[in-house]
């Protein structure tokens, strides 16, 4: 099991160490990080497709994963309104951005567009089933396993280079106490679903350690434990992307760590326009320490949780 973890952590790792100083460069692996994404989002559909009674598998997916949302949102509202209560900082009237690079319409397009992927690699599978290429079910998962390796070590990549110093992350106390209350939440949530999804304890905390990364926590997840529970954890992480696009409106100058907090893992890219554009710049800075702590601790944490 752990050398298993090792395997599909090296990438990452090996991204990690290295530093790219030119923006050309860069361009090119967020490019490739995104092209990535979706060849295995597409792959995945293929694998759903070729799974015995499809309508019964999307059924029983369709299920989990609403009730993996319903908890682990109930648990992540608390925790974050009841850091909300003791932090007692709000947005308040500092100067909003009205001109944020993506719109909520455009961003919210996006994130239904990797569902269009997945749904064309099912449109695909069964178009190999109807013409009996029964090969293409191994061929796409094995061709899914190395993709997520050069997507690891390129995600590792922009992490060592998205230009968050380690002194800035720790100085910010309000980030990091948005991400811990998300994390512990969230595995709170996890350890709770996982024996109404029938699911071993470490199970549920590798569904719950996405931490609305979506397109990573599919991936992982539908890589160890298969196109149905990975499907599972897309669906989950987002759900919780889009209720955070109707949230941060509401609730960002009355209880700005909840509307920041809620995003997760995208308070510091998708979310993040809609953050500036209703709490202003002041939320910047809180909402992509946030952001950055719970992209880096997912990849891990769901790969530990698995190997367990």
């Amino acid at each position: 099991m752990l050398s298993g973890l090792l395997i599909v952590l090296l990438p990452l790792l090996l991204g990690y160490l290295v530093p790219v100083r030119h923006d050309g460069l860069m361009a090119v692996i967020n490019r490739a990080v995104n092209a990535s994404v979706y060849v295995i989002l597409l792959l995945m559909g293929i694998s759903l497709a070729g799974l015995d009674d499809l309508g019964h598998q999307f059924s029983r997916m369709g299920g989990q994963a609403a009730l993996l949302f319903a908890i682990t949102a109930a648990c992540n509202l608390v925790a974050l309104w009841w850091l909300s209560t003791r932090l007692r900082w709000r947005a308040g009237n500092s100067p909003a951005i009205k001109d944020a690079p993506t719109s909520k319409l455009a961003a919210m397009l996006g994130s239904l567009a990797l569902v269009a992927v997945v749904a064309g690699g099912v449109a695909l599978g069964l178009m190999c089933r109807l013409a009996g290429i029964d090969s293409a079910y191994p061929i796409a998962e094995w061709l899914a396993e190395w993709v997520l390796y050069v997507l690891l070590a390129l995600i590792g990549c922009q992490l060592r280079n998205s230009g968050m110093p380690l002194r800035q992350i720790l100085l910010n106390r309000h980030g990091l106490a948005i991400a811990s209350t998300v994390a512990a939440s969230s595995l709170v949530a996890g350890l709770l679903a996982a024996p109404w999804l029938e699911l071993r304890w470490n199970q549920g905390l590798a569904m719950a350690a996405g931490f609305g990364w979506y397109s990573l926590s599919g991936i992982l997840i539908g890589d160890q434990l298969g196109p149905v529970l990975g499907g599972v954890a897309f669906f989950n992480d987002l759900a919780r992307e889009l209720l955070a696009f109707l949230l941060i409106p509401l609730t960002i100058h009355r209880a700005t760590p909840l509307a920041i907090g809620y995003g997760g893992a995208t308070a510091m890219d998708f979310t993040l326009p809609v953050i500036q554009q209703h709490g202003g710049v002041a939320c910047v800075p809180v909402a992509v320490v946030s952001g950055f702590i719970l992209s880096l601790l997912s990849p891990p944490l769901i790969l530990f949780f698995l190997s367990l």
